[in-house]
C-alpha cells in the first residue's frame, strides 16, 4: 500500500504496532467477538495516548489520566483467528481537555478494511476524578499530531447516527 506521509515525525494517519486474533477472542461463529474488536481498538488507545505522552508514568506522576466518552464502531469483515490485526489512527479534532479519532482496522496482510471505531476522550484529574486541561506538552503533540492530519479526508464512517435507514 501507500506509505503515510511523514509531518513534524507524525505519520499521517499514526500507523499503531501490528497484533494478531488471539484464540480468546473468537467466538462460536468460528471469527473474533465484537466485543474484543474493542479490545483491539482499546490497544490503539494506548499507543495514541503513548505517542501524546499519557505513558503510565506521566499517570503516576502526574496523577492525570484519560477516560473514554464515548465510541462508535462499524464492522465491515470478520477477523478469524491467527489474522494479524493493522490499526491506523486519525486526530480528527481536539480542545484543552478532549481529543476525537478515528480507527481503521485492517486485516494486516490482505489489507481489506475489518472495522473502524470513533472515540472521544477526556482528559481527567485523577485526585479529584473531575476533567482537567491537558498539559502544554500534550497540547503540542496534539496539534504536531493535528497538523499532520489536516491534510487527511474526513473518514466516511465518522460521525455517523445509528439507525435503520429507509429508502
Amino acid at each position: 500500500g501507500k506509505q503515510p506521509k511523514m509531518h513534524e515525525g507524525f505519520k499521517a494517519p499514526l500507523q499503531l504496532p501490528q497484533i494478531e486474533v488471539q484464540p480468546d477472542w473468537i467466538d462460536y461463529n468460528n471469527h473474533m467477538n465484537g466485543a474484543f474488536f474493542l479490545v483491539a481498538f482499546d490497544k490503539g488507545v494506548d499507543a495514541f495516548l503513548d505517542l501524546i505522552g499519557v505513558t503510565p508514568s506521566y499517570i503516576e506522576k502526574q496523577q492525570a489520566s484519560t477516560f473514554t466518552l464515548e465510541l462508535h464502531t462499524t464492522y465491515f469483515r470478520e477477523l478469524r483467528l491467527g489474522d494479524p490485526i493493522r490499526t491506523t489512527c486519525q486526530l480528527l479534532d481536539f480542545d484543552d481537555k478532549r481529543a476525537h479519532y478515528f480507527f481503521h482496522m485492517y486485516h494486516g496482510t490482505e489489507n481489506y478494511l475489518s472495522a473502524t471505531c470513533e472515540q472521544i476522550l477526556m482528559h481527567m484529574d485523577m485526585r479529584s476524578r473531575t476533567p482537567a486541561p491537558f498539559p502544554r506538552q500534550i497540547l503540542k503533540r496534539l496539534t504536531l499530531i493535528s497538523n499532520a492530519h489536516s491534510t487527511l479526508p474526513w473518514p466516511n464512517q465518522a460521525g455517523n447516527i445509528i439507525g435503520i435507514r429507509r429508502a
